[in-house]
């Protein structure tokens, strides 16, 4: 059971006077709203200002400044916003929303799950919001319709499933977008991973080599391809491939491309399999590919095998050896009938290294395996571990105790790593550092 509650110290939610002042703002404003175009329904500064003044107009007149801007607020997220959920938004250690139904409402805050003290006012409500979110993308939902993905303007995820698929009400996630672009020091610094991994896996990056980003749900998947991302050198011309656009390349040559709904007459539509196929057209330098889940892992693969060298990307697994099996399962769906030795040489010769991440019990995120893929032993894909995590315990307090360590192995592919400028030395690959 949940002993913990992320509180959200709102003085409107818990102040029935001031409750009765937001609700009594957004009626007035409502109607002043009903009044003008669409395009100003939009414009926030202005309708912080309608408030306002209604507000001075008021006996409330006499609140701190602190309430005053507090109760604009929260009439302006219910009335234009996204409701109770602004407050969660705004807060930039919270990593993941998850809304059950009108009355829970928890959160992911620093790798923890904590549900909030912040409701909807009930179903009607929730899915008011929902709208908001979906509508000016042409997504809307029904019961005909009860799931969509959708996207926040600052790129954050959405997803949103309701009744009849749902039981217990309309349920929303979102994913949100990281502002701040992690750099791989921090991320050292964080202790998801060692200097040494991180020069070694500079080298591979700068040496052209190709990279499988792997681990589960929310492991750190995307925010370790955006690090790796940045070390491309800047003269060279990249496409990102993404469902929805969330890396941030400092690199100025940049073309980012992402997929596309069908119609509601069912065309139209892009996927990630069109995209990748489009951008073999477009003199790449590198392809880096968001996410791969279906048959365009196979035209990644022959991208790769193909002269496109330095590609990046990554898919769901739960260990390096399930990375190629799911490789293997996604390449068959691509529907060009080739036998499953064949499939398995194709990724043999396509992919370098796997980088696999995982979040521990604890929350936090490391990266569990830089492994090699070796080649081909008989009918099988040798991979070789370079680095990995070893967990030693669990202290009473749900820590995890563990260590990073290199394997004492060296890589086939370092005459590539020397041949970059990167002469990489027992002090990075010996066993034990």
């Amino acid at each position: 059971m949940m002993n913990t509650t992320y509180q959200t110290n709102s003085s409107v939610r818990r102040d029935p006077r001031l409750m009765r002042l937001r609700d009594f703002l957004v009626e007035r404003i409502s109607l002043e709203i009903a009044d003008h175009p669409e395009s100003e329904r939009q414009n926030r500064r202005m309708v912080r200002k309608w408030m306002v003044d209604v507000l001075n107009a008021t006996p409330a007149a006499d609140l701190s400044p602190a309430l005053r801007d507090e109760v604009v607020d929260s009439a302006l997220a219910e009335l234009i916003g996204y409701g109770p959920l602004e407050l969660l938004l705004g807060d930039a250690e919270i990593s993941e929303i998850m809304v059950n139904g009108a009355a829970n409402i928890f959160v992911e805050r620093n790798g923890e799950l904590l549900e909030t003290d912040l409701h909807f006012d009930n179903d009607e409500h929730l899915m008011r919001i929902i709208g908001r979110i979906v509508n000016p993308l042409g997504r809307g939902v029904d019961a005909d319709n009860p799931v969509a993905d959708a996207r926040l303007p600052d790129g954050s995820r959405v997803n949103v499933i309701i009744p009849p698929v749902a039981v217990d009400g309309p349920h929303l996630t979102i994913r949100k977008f990281l502002q701040t672009k992690m750099s791989m020091d921090e991320l050292v610094e964080m202790g998801a991973l060692t200097h040494y991994m991180a020069k070694f896996l500079e080298a591979c990056v700068v040496a052209r080599l190709n990279i499988l980003v792997t681990g589960n749900t929310s492991s750190g998947k995307t925010t370790i391809l955006s690090v790796l991302s940045s070390f491309i050198p800047e003269r060279e011309r990249i496409v990102t491939i993404e469902d929805a656009v969330e890396l941030k390349l400092k690199q100025r040559h940049v073309v980012r491309l992402e997929t596309k709904l069908p119609g509601v007459d069912g065309r139209g539509a892009m996927s990630v399999r069109d995209l990748v196929r489009n951008a073999l057209r477009m003199r790449p330098d590198r392809i880096v590919v968001g996410e791969v889940r279906g048959g365009e892992a196979m035209d990644m693969l022959q991208a790769m095998n193909t002269g496109h060298t330095g590609s990046l990307t990554t898919l769901h697994a739960n260990s390096p050896r399930d990375a190629i099996a799911r490789l293997e399962t996604m390449s068959m769906m691509a529907g060009l009938d080739m036998p499953l030795l064949a499939i398995r040489k194709q990724i043999a010769a396509a992919i370098n290294l796997i980088v696999h991440l995982a979040r521990l019990s604890d929350g936090t995120r490391k990266m569990t395996y830089i492994t090699e893929v070796a080649g081909m032993e008989g009918d099988v894909v040798t991979l070789t571990d370079i680095f990995k995590f070893e967990q030693m315990s669990v202290t009473p307090q749900g820590k995890v105790v563990g260590q990073l360590r290199s394997t004492g192995i060296r890589p086939l592919f370092s005459p590539r790593l020397d041949a970059a400028g990167y002469k990489l030395g027992g002090e990075v690959f010996g066993a034990g550092l």
